[in-house]
């Protein structure tokens, strides 16, 4: 057995060299393909708790196209009592591996790790309260639905189900689940079969706009100033220009950073078990900070990395998503997951809920207020739907790690949203005490057509007016 293991290693690694980018080697090529494998079988496994068939169908299936035959070339296996999942990629290298751990998510181990290093990996230290499921909407899940007048629930229902058809919103499109909260209450929602109200997903870039409002909790707590330099600890030298880049820089989209690929495309740390203190704060400056605005995962991970920073302790540093904003409104299947040195990755591995993304939607729609207690500062809900100085050239426009829609995109103006890979929606339109969230398995890459999420939320407003 292991002699066919290792070879079907060296096959990966000869596949490999089709694949990989002129910056990759081969081997360590195949090092992120097994990384990735790992990383994703763990989250679906563990943080969602998904058979391996399901999450090679939908998590592992139409991805980056360089990805996609070598992962299904490479064996895994997956420890239910450890909760660890262990992908070999190189007969002379330990497996790639990636650890669970309670709340926190999967990890995955540096290139080279091997299983004693899952005990070092950082933990929470908190224990999480009793559990909300038992109390009415939003806190829980008790109550949670209005009903419509019947001819209206009828139109609004054809309307959702259409998002699942593969052909209304975008031919080829995969809907996973769909929620619509007006004034409150959930007034539709329908999931596709092996999803529903408590099964998590991973939120890609829409997990930036959970960080974005981390970052706003740590300027109400006077712990960050977005017009200060940002505190990133590998800029401290005085000789260092990227010292000069503040906050609002990186929550802008506009630090003027090199980034490797594609923005969007941060591998190394995603699935090749970099830090992001060794690669994101690494990155050196390619544009003057606050001059262009330039989609970068490195961007918010350093947002957060200052976040650390101003925290001061990385106990209280683990706890602060849960403590200050996830458990405060109900959002208990979240999962922020983090690098094996402790940094969250919340650029993109956060794994979450329908439902908890239509919370946090509900919380900016409630001007930052829960229950009577505010949550975020409203200074802080006008600031990210704010348009940042520089802005993209062509699509919706970009505010503080929301993007902004409106008239143009035959919307109401002021509407604004967190905005993920394959899929990943939540819409918050205020003027009319709506929000939409939208999951789903949309192909990436060339010829992968994506949802048209625009026109289905304005399909969703006339539905419900």
């Amino acid at each position: 057995m292991r002699l066919s293991t290792l070879a079907l290693s060296s096959a990966v690694i000869a596949l490999a060299a089709g694949a990989a980018h002129a910056q990759e080697t081969p081997r360590h090529f195949a090092a992120l393909v097994a990384g990735y494998k790992a990383s994703f079988l763990c989250s679906g496994a563990f943080d969602a708790g998904q058979s391996e068939a399901q999450i090679t169908a939908d998590d592992l299936g139409l991805i980056y196209q360089e990805y996609r035959e070598p992962i299904a070339k490479l064996p895994a296996a997956i420890d239910r009592e450890a909760k660890t999942v262990s992908v070999p990629f190189a007969p002379d290298m330990p497996p790639r591996i990636a650890a669970f751990r309670p709340n926190l998510g999967c990890t995955t181990l540096p290139i080279g790790a091997g299983p004693d290093a899952i005990a070092k990996l950082p933990t929470l230290k908190v224990s999480a309260p009793p559990s909300t499921d038992g109390l009415a909407w939003p806190m829980g899940d008790r109550d949670a639905v209005a009903k419509l007048p019947k001819a209206k629930a009828k139109a609004v229902d054809a309307l959702i189900a259409s998002a699942f058809d593969h052909a209304t919103y975008g031919q080829g499109s995969e809907t996973t689940a769909v929620i619509v909260v007006k004034d409150g209450k959930i007034v539709a929602e329908r999931y596709r079969e092996g999803y529903d109200l408590h099964t998590p997903q991973r939120t890609w870039s829409a997990g930036k706009s959970l960080a974005g409002t981390l970052i706003g909790i740590g300027v109400r707590d006077g712990l960050l100033k977005v017009d200060e330099p940002a505190p990133v600890p590998e800029w401290r030298k005085p000789a260092d220009p990227r010292g000069k880049i503040t906050l609002a820089n990186l929550l802008h989209m506009g630090s003027g950073l090199y980034a490797e690929k594609a923005g969007n495309r941060t591998d190394q740390i995603y699935v090749g078990g970099a830090t992001v203190a060794e690669k994101a704060a690494a990155q050196p400056l390619e544009a003057a900070p606050g001059t262009r605005w330039q989609y970068a995962n490195d961007d918010t991970l350093l947002a957060l990395r200052s976040l650390r920073a101003a925290v001061g302790d990385d106990d209280r540093y683990l706890a602060f998503p849960f403590q200050e904003l996830f458990w405060k409104i109900g959002m208990r299947r979240t999962f922020p997951e983090t690098d094996w040195n402790g940094d969250f990755i919340m650029s993109s591995q956060v794994w979450t809920t329908a439902r908890d993304l239509a919370r946090f939607g509900l919380l900016y729609q409630n001007d930052g207020v829960w229950n009577g207690e505010r949550i975020i500062p409203s200074e802080w809900v006008k600031y990210v739907a704010t348009p940042a100085p520089a802005q993209p050239d062509k699509g919706p426009g970009y505010g503080a790690q929301f993007w902004l829609y409106g008239a143009k995109d035959g919307l109401p103006e002021g509407t604004y949203a967190a905005r993920g890979n394959r899929g990943q929606y939540v819409f918050i339109v205020p003027s009319k005490k709506l929000v939409v969230v939208r999951r789903g398995f949309d192909a990436v890459g060339p010829g992968g057509e994506q949802f048209e999420v625009a026109r289905f939320t304005r399909d969703v407003i006339a539905a419900v007016e």
